[in-house]
């Protein structure tokens, strides 16, 4: 085994670029890729013909089995290394992890991975989408790796349930869609995580905010002002929420609500991780986010924290709010930051049939400031606005801009713009509360 994978620094990443090279390169007769595409299936039906009934064979041993395979067919002698490692991959990761979308899972530079169909794979890197060669061998073979992710959360998805959210070992967010629903077949979207939680330092340095800007939200979140934080799909609602968590005083007791856990708080010890669960197949048993939000106000919790409102249970997070739960932190899709406030007025609106002045009273009470995020035509990711909600005037929520990003320049396709202070923070109550003031 040693001698295989000892030539190659990044197996993975070999893989990956095998993918395009070998397989579906140009300059690679038809006649060649079927002969790997059969090598592939040949080997991995040896092998599993070598196992017994609920094996438990180590990683070790498998790696061996699909080596001695390969080794014993007759075309084996006409692969190059690399060939022999990107064949002996595929075999492995067809009886271990995700199959074709491992060695994608485990490539640091890729961010998302889309696949559409078992024959169509796309991924996001560097912030430019692009489609891959390689594909699952069936359908069959794709839906087996979706009910082994979902299996692994408690998770159910079939035709009956088409749609759920899950997660991988490491963290990453898989969103699934099977038919009828999905007309081209499974359809699957991970959206990765970085191994180590982006830092608000990190951000500054990539230009996604300013110095001033970062320093202006750690006094906010130490001084306990509730955060609310919009933007669009993949403008990292959940990266930024991860970074100001680091500002979390140690000392606090911090409760987190998701439909799929995402977030990565290190610095809390005194921490408590809840997550949504789906009906069984009886109809029974769902626990839904406002059925969460209601456990954890008697769990003692100093914060909450919410992945993400989507639907009726933004009530009862602003209410959590309105309770003495400061420092509460939550995301939401909006296009801005007034676009935000009617997007809750929506939701809040969906679970409830409480007049629209009471509810903008609610709003204007539980939320302090709103960090609206974007992403850019140049795929980069920015604070776009940081707003305050001063409270209701007239019936309408009055919508402070703190900080505005303003574009400057486009160079070679990268944007160069500064977030922009405009006007000074109005309540500084909380500040005074925890003995803090802005700095001149």
């Amino acid at each position: 085994m040693n001698n295989i994978f000892g030539m190659a620094n990044n197996p993975n990443k070999l893989l990956i670029e095998q993918a395009r090279t070998i397989d579906f390169a140009d300059g690679i007769e038809q006649g060649e890729r079927i002969n790997l595409d059969r090598l592939y299936l040949d080997i991995r039906q040896h092998v599993r013909g070598l196992m017994e009934w609920e094996e438990n064979i180590e990683d070790a041993v498998l790696y061996g089995r699909i080596e001695n395979a390969l080794f014993a067919q007759p075309m084996a002698s006409k692969l190059t290394s690399t060939e022999m490692i990107s064949v002996v991959r595929r075999v492995f990761y067809s009886f271990r992890g995700l199959d074709a979308l491992q060695p994608l899972v485990d490539d640091p530079a890729i961010t998302e991975i889309m696949v559409n169909s078992h024959e169509e794979i796309f991924i996001e890197r560097c912030g430019n989408m692009e489609q891959l060669a390689m594909k699952f061998e069936s359908r069959d073979k794709l839906e087996d790796v979706i009910q082994s992710v979902v299996s692994k959360v408690n998770r159910v998805v079939n035709e009956s349930s088409p749609i759920v959210d899950a997660r991988l070992s490491d963290g990453s967010r898989v969103h699934i869609v099977l038919p009828p629903v999905a007309l081209k077949g499974p359809t699957v979207t991970i959206r990765k995580f970085p191994a180590e939680p982006m830092t608000i330092e990190a951000l500054v340095h990539q230009g996604a905010l300013s110095k001033g800007a970062a320093e202006f939200l750690q006094l906010l979140v130490r001084a306990k002002y509730n955060l609310f934080i919009s933007g669009g799909t993949g403008s990292g609602k959940t990266t930024f929420l991860n970074a100001l968590s680091q500002y979390i005083p140690s000392t606090e007791r911090v409760i987190t609500i998701e439909d799929a856990a995402e977030l990565q708080i290190l610095t809390v010890p005194n921490l408590v991780a809840l997550e949504t669960r789906n009906a069984n197949t009886e109809g029974k048993g769902a626990m839904e986010m406002k059925d969460l939000i209601r456990a954890s106000l008697r769990m003692r919790p100093n914060r909450i924290v919410v992945g993400e409102v989507r639907g009726g249970e933004a009530l009862d997070m602003l209410q959590a709010m309105n309770t003495g739960h400061d420092g509460s932190l939550s995301t939401g899709h909006a296009n801005g930051a007034r676009d935000m406030l009617s997007r809750l007025e929506t939701m809040v609106l969906s679970g409830t049939h409480m007049p629209l002045p009471v509810i903008r009273q609610q709003i204007a009470s539980a939320l302090d400031v709103i960090v609206h995020l974007a992403r850019l035509r140049d795929g980069s990711r920015k604070v776009m606005e940081i707003a305050e909600v001063k409270g209701v005037e007239e019936g309408e929520i009055v919508l402070s801009p703190l900080y505005v990003f303003e574009e400057h320049d486009e160079r070679d396709g990268v944007i160069y713009g500064q977030l922009e202070p405009k006007t000074e923070l109005f309540n500084r109550w909380k500040l005074k509360m925890a003995g803090m003031r802005l700095p001149e």
